[in-house]
């Protein structure tokens, strides 16, 4: 999985349909790390009070936690989010926003991972976690 990431970085392989219709992209993948960018617009991502849609938020960190966790699966292993969790901690009109996803703990089957959004000067925008659920034989067949 690590390396259809990487290919994805470097243009090899087109990112999925969601990163297209969203806006987002992955910008690094590390050993249970991932980075994703975003850049915030109005015009796309706004809500009706004219803020970050909320949910935008959620789509760039669920992929963000997911390919961190998708770093370290096995070969045939892939993996479900079982629940994800998101504070969102200021508003946010337009500008670039990097998701920094991190590992925090890696079982056999269930794993731990966050994530936090910060804005170009730093200035954290949202927190997130999620646990996921790694999937083996039949149950990661067609996945």
């Amino acid at each position: 999985m690590r390396g259809m990431l990487e290919a994805m970085i470097r243009g090899e392989v087109p990112p999925p349909p969601v990163a297209r219709l969203v806006g987002m992209r992955l910008a690094e993948i590390g050993d249970g790390e991932a980075r994703f960018e975003l850049e915030a617009d109005p015009e796309r991502h706004a809500n009706p009070m004219g803020t970050l849609h909320g949910g935008i938020l959620c789509d760039v960190v669920d992929a963000a936690m997911g390919c961190a966790y998708a770093s370290r699966l096995g070969e045939g292993e892939t993996f479900t989010t079982l629940e994800l969790k998101i504070n969102f901690l200021k508003p946010v009109w337009s500008g670039l926003l990097t998701a920094n996803a991190r590992l925090v703990r890696g079982g056999r089957t269930i794993g731990l991972v966050e994530c936090d959004v910060v804005d170009v000067e730093g200035s954290l925008v949202a927190r997130a976690s999620a646990t996921c659920m790694t999937l083996r034989g039949e149950m990661a067949a067609g996945r």
